[in-house]
């Protein structure tokens, strides 16, 4: 299993939307690439901890490689909007990859480049080093689907 750390705006949605792709094993919403190790809902939206909402999702690369899923990842939402997604204003909301490893930071900037050329320069989205991911509060996880039923 493969795993991907993905900043696309409020998590709740994202994470609804990765969990129903072919090839997604588990969803997870938490914090990522802020300044300290653990970190809470609130103080990620005063905005004092520089922590973004993520989706961490683990996927068979078998079935869905990391390439198609940031491909997916740039249809989700708009990344051109810097720190923002919708009504959802602030630097927790901005459009970030967050690479594990040499062979993800390659495919992101990849396929950054392909949306870039699409969408005539105008990509925000971040790549950089995973830091300081923390699992976001239990009432988060697969809050859509909970509302849902």
């Amino acid at each position: 299993m493969e795993i991907a750390i993905l900043a696309l705006g409020c998590f709740w949605g994202p994470e609804e939307k990765f969990s129903k792709l072919n090839g997604v094993t588990n969803t997870e919403v938490g914090y990522c690439g802020g300044k300290m190790k653990q970190t809470s809902y609130r103080e990620v939206c005063d905005g004092s901890t520089d922590h973004a909402e993520v989706v961490k999702i683990k996927f068979d690369e078998k079935i869905l490689t990391y390439e198609n899923l940031l491909k997916k990842f740039f249809e989700m939402h708009d990344p051109t909007t810097l720190n923002r997604q919708g009504p959802d204003v602030g630097t927790q909301y901005r459009s970030e990859i967050f690479f594990l490893n040499n062979k993800q930071k390659k495919i992101a900037e990849e396929v950054k480049l392909i949306f870039d050329k699409k969408y005539n320069g105008k990509i925000t989205t971040n790549i950089s080093e995973q830091k300081n991911y923390c699992k976001a509060e239990e009432y988060h996880q697969k809050y859509i689907e909970k509302k849902n039923s």
